[in-house]
């Protein structure tokens, strides 16, 4: 199934509370979810930016 901006959000939630709960401080990832899975770019980067607001987690996205 592809995903949607709510599992989008999910999923990330998840990633953050692992990188806080284990020390993760940086994160390298691709445009997720917007490739074939044909989520918008502005929407998938304005969750990364509310999920990880207040954190001091790193996030480096690449344009593949």
């Amino acid at each position: 199934h592809k995903p949607t901006y709510e599992s989008m959000q999910k999923s990330l939630e998840a990633m953050k509370a692992h990188c806080l709960n284990n020390g993760v401080t940086d994160i390298s990832m691709p445009r997720i979810g917007c490739g074939l899975d044909g989520l918008q770019w502005e929407k998938v980067s304005a969750i990364l930016e509310e999920v990880f607001e207040n954190t001091d987690i790193k996030i480096t996205v690449y344009t593949l």
